[in-house]
């Protein structure tokens, strides 16, 4: 009788052993930003069309307070993957720049793919007396949320004009939808933004306050070229926000997304293939950031890539024959 029971649970565990297991599920969160900017509502869609899809992967996103955050939160494991700055993500990977990183390079920290340009955006309230960046000394003035790309974009750019943020009367801090209804209610006078062309923040103000951008000297972008390669010129076109009808130059680098060297290759891989390639409709059209359409193609998405690549993310490019440099590959 013993021997019958025995071939029995043989047999039983011979078809359970051939039975395929449930895929164990990887589980990513996105760092983003504000809520009223572009990098929240990228990683909202982003990880909608990974759920939807049915793969092994799970997605959800968080609004953060941006690229510096993202890029430190990724490394300690608090988040999978993030939107960064291409600079920002260049200082955290090699430990300079930035206070935050100076002596504390990231070095789990890995490329995924460049998504869009984002502008260094200066809104002015157009009885403030801004009319150049110089003349923002002794303003009231938002500068980003404290460990953001806008904050360190802001440092930057008034260094071009031998100012610093002790050169204003009051450098603001806080998110972006914050500082709008300060610019409205005229409690601060300009305001910088870091973020895509667009943006719902800075529309909402054009729609409520009596505000300019202001423009940057092409020989100022030049000079700040120089120090930064991550900065160049562009064009914001008249007509991006209501009432401003007038072309503006200002200053641009790009947004890209970051994860960890920590996150396996085939969960990198199996994202990027779902977002970028099978579901790019869906990228395209369903999330709310204008830019995806006008800018990202696969062609493009390694062009400003700071750092080195995720061996997820190498392989995905590869497969689409996507030529890479030696600097972004991923390190041996």
């Amino acid at each position: 009788m013993f021997s019958k029971y025995l071939k029995l649970f043989a047999g039983i565990a011979l078809i359970v052993g051939c039975v395929p297991l449930a895929s164990a599920k990887t589980f990513i969160t996105i760092g983003s930003g504000s809520t009223t900017g572009l990098y929240y509502p990228t990683a909202v869609g982003m990880a909608k069309i990974v759920n939807e899809a049915g793969i092994d992967v799970r997605a959800n996103a968080r609004s953060t307070g941006g690229s510096v955050f993202n890029d430190r939160a990724v490394g300690a494991g608090q988040l999978q993957m993030g939107i960064s700055q291409n600079n920002v993500a260049y200082y955290a990977y090699n430990g300079s720049g930035v206070e935050a990183f100076k002596g504390n390079p990231i070095e789990n920290l890995r490329g995924v793919a460049v998504l869009y340009p984002e502008t260094i955006q200066i809104l002015a309230r157009k009885d403030s007396g801004i009319k150049t960046l110089s003349d923002i000394k002794g303003k009231r003035v938002y500068v980003g949320d404290i460990g953001s790309g806008t904050e360190q974009d802001v440092k930057n750019l008034l260094g071009a004009f031998d100012m610093s943020l002790d050169d204003l009367k009051t450098p603001v801090r806080g998110s972006a939808g914050s500082a709008v209804g300060l610019l409205r209610d005229g409690q601060i006078d300009a305001m910088f933004y870091t973020v895509g062309l667009g943006a719902s923040a800075i529309t909402e103000a054009a729609q409520t306050a009596p505000i300019d951008l202001v423009s940057v000297k092409s020989d100022k972008i030049e000079e700040l070229n120089a120090k930064y390669p991550f900065y160049t010129e562009i064009k914001i076109p008249g007509g991006t926000y209501p009432g401003m009808d007038e072309d503006a130059t200002a200053v641009t680098l790009k947004a890209m997304l970051v994860t960890s060297s920590d996150v396996s290759e085939d969960a990198i891989y199996q994202f990027m293939e779902t977002v970028f390639s099978k579901n790019k409709k869906a990228f395209y059209n369903d999330i709310q950031n204008p830019n995806l359409k006008k800018y990202f193609t696969l062609d493009s998405a390694l062009e400003g890539m700071s750092i080195p690549l995720h061996p997820g993310a190498a392989k995905f490019f590869k497969q689409h024959d996507i030529s890479i440099k030696d600097s972004q590959m991923p390190p041996s």
